[in-house]
């Protein structure tokens, strides 16, 4: 991939976007092409067209999506379903059209059979239902995935598929009731720190496992296997390692000097039992994560991009981490 190659990352305001675009223009990739929602939106066919004719990117990646946490995916159900279908459609068969010499498109490890055998090897997939609390998104995004192997057996685009596990990290979307399980606990503990709440809620059982990537290595991997891999089997991207939602939420007590009580409202759903991704393949690739869980979290609650009581919270944060 050449340095001067233009590269157009959809959903470059988003998490893993953003993060692609800081990897990218460190490698000394500078000709990129970004467009707002409000600029393109990729849920029009006819608008998705104009810009791939106008700009002719030579390499796309597709980060785009409607994506939330649970409570945000089982009651917009039509609204993930039917935007990340249209998104992903439209943009693929496009760079199809126009020739793209190669796309990246973002799955999820959300896709997986809820009680997939662990860790959850590439081959798992549609090998059970889903989470049903997630199985819209999981539906979109599965047709995504089926959609570039199949121009890639079709028509031989150079289309690959990464499946990310849970991300967190800058960009991540801090929203009380539709944030993801990292983005929530890390607000709420580091607040009722700061302001000295005497608990925090912590939704579900708090037994459920869970593995977390820093988004910043998701980018990493992205690059890599931009530059390395042309398959079309879809690739794991995660770290290999998991911990319970009662160990995540005690290891951020930890990290911002929380003493107050963590209570588990079992009323609210644990969703999957547990995802850890298989990441041999990756592996083999030759990547590995580098950036750990109790780094990562430092860092997040450093930069504290949580807007409610923002100051008083980052500064007993940082007080916290010095100890």
């Amino acid at each position: 991939m050449e340095k001067n190659a233009k590269i157009y990352v959809a959903g470059h305001r988003g998490m893993a976007g953003s993060a692609i675009v800081r990897r990218l223009q460190q490698a000394g990739y500078h000709n990129l092409v970004l467009r707002t929602s409000k600029e393109l939106d990729l849920r029009n066919q006819a608008a998705v067209a104009d810009f791939f004719a106008e700009e002719k990117p030579g390499y796309v990646v597709l980060a785009a999506a409607k994506v939330g946490g649970i409570v945000a995916n089982n009651t917009y159900r039509a609204d993930f379903l039917y935007d990340n279908l249209m998104i992903e459609s439209n943009v693929l068969e496009q760079a199809r059209v126009h020739g793209v010499q190669k796309l990246l498109y973002l799955g999820s490890s959300c896709i997986y059979p809820k009680m997939a055998p662990q860790p959850i090897k590439e081959e798992y997939l549609l090998t059970g239902p889903l989470e049903p609390t997630n199985e819209p998104y999981a539906i979109a995004k599965i047709a995504g995935l089926k959609l570039c192997e199949a121009y890639h057996d079709q028509h031989g685009c150079r289309f690959i598929t990464v499946m990310p596990t849970n991300l967190y990290g800058p960009g991540d979307n801090y929203h009380p009731e539709n944030s993801h399980v990292m983005a929530a606990l890390l607000r709420k503990i580091s607040e009722a720190a700061a302001l000295g709440r005497p608990q925090v809620e912590v939704w579900g059982t708090g037994k459920p496992y869970r593995e977390f990537l820093h988004v910043d290595d998701l980018a990493d991997a992205c690059l890599h296997l931009l530059l390395h891999y042309d398959g079309r089997d879809p690739i794991n991207v995660g770290t290999g390692e998991d911990l319970t939602i009662r160990e995540l939420a005690e290891t951020i007590a930890e990290l911002t000097g929380y003493q107050g009580e963590l209570v588990f409202d079992t009323s609210r759903p644990d969703g999957t039992p547990r995802k850890l991704l298989d990441v041999s393949r990756l592996h083999n690739l030759g990547w590995h994560h580098r950036i750990e869980l109790r780094e990562g979290i430092r860092h997040v609650l450093e930069a504290a991009e949580w807007h409610t009581d923002a100051a008083e919270v980052a500064n007993h944060a940082l007080s916290a981490l010095a100890t």
